[in-house]
């Protein structure tokens, strides 16, 4: 069987650049793995720039050049676990072709879980944005945003992006600070995988009902691991079974 193909967000990085040299490209990552880091130690009202600027080891000037503010940094951390979950999913479809639609939706969600469990700040932030703290924007720049933390506003100041020797050479990026209906992203990428591996159109009826079944099973997945940090086993197996019931038919 082929590779399961992937589809792309339809959402723009939340990036002021988007990294084209390796170098640019390390750096970012670096940042990203210190904010979800620190989004496990800290949670996100404490997460400020500068100290993920601290812990990635990069001048604050390096995470002002890709974001103006935490909540886009936040944001593009988002959708880098939206890309990770739909290869994890596509991986796991390709090395099983012969799964049924039971077992496709039990990769889907299993990655689900193996991922709030295992990756750094997914517990937090797994597809999108915690809802903004009292006067927070999301687009502003620093110095500029009302909701800003003292270091976001003044951390541009004096050691600039240009001035860290990062490369001059990227592109310009999206400034958005916002993943817009993470629900629906996930339910694109899903449908879309799901139809391929199990050969069947991905039509407006199965999009609906992907949409649905992510809907559902993203609060019931949340009230898991209110229940236990672990994920109540009782309540996975629940969410499993429901999944089966709602999605097993159309995906026959």
């Amino acid at each position: 069987m082929d590779p399961v193909p992937q589809t792309r967000p339809q959402t723009a990085p939340a990036l002021r650049r988007a990294p084209v040299q390796q170098r640019s490209a390390e750096r970012l990552a670096r940042i990203l793995d210190a904010c979800a880091v620190l989004l496990d130690e800290t949670g996100y009202e404490r997460l400020s720039t500068r100290a993920v600027a601290v812990r990635a080891g990069v001048p604050i000037g390096s995470v002002y050049r890709f974001f103006g503010n935490k909540r886009a940094m936040v944001a593009a951390l988002a959708l880098r676990n939206l890309d990770r979950y739909a290869e994890r999913v596509s991986e796991r479809l390709a090395a099983t072709p012969l799964l049924d639609a039971h077992g496709a939706i039990d990769g889907v969600l299993d990655e689900f879980i193996a991922m709030k469990r295992t990756v750094p700040g997914f517990a937090l932030v797994d597809f999108g944005v915690p809802a903004a703290l009292p006067g927070e924007a999301s687009d502003s720049s620093p110095g500029s945003t009302p909701g800003s933390t003292s270091d976001e506003a003044s951390g541009a100041e004096g050691d600039t992006a240009i001035g860290d020797g990062e490369d001059e050479g990227d592109g310009e990026g999206g400034s958005r600070g916002e993943v817009e209906d993470p629900n629906r992203l996930v339910a694109e990428r899903i449908c879309a995988l799901l139809a391929t591996h199990l050969g069947r159109p991905a039509d407006e009826e199965l999009h609906r009902k992907v949409l649905v079944g992510v809907e559902t099973a993203d609060a019931l997945v949340r009230l898991a691991f209110r229940a236990d940090p672990a994920g109540d086993p009782a309540l996975v197996d629940e969410t499993r079974l429901l999944l089966h019931a709602y999605l097993g038919p159309s995906l026959s």
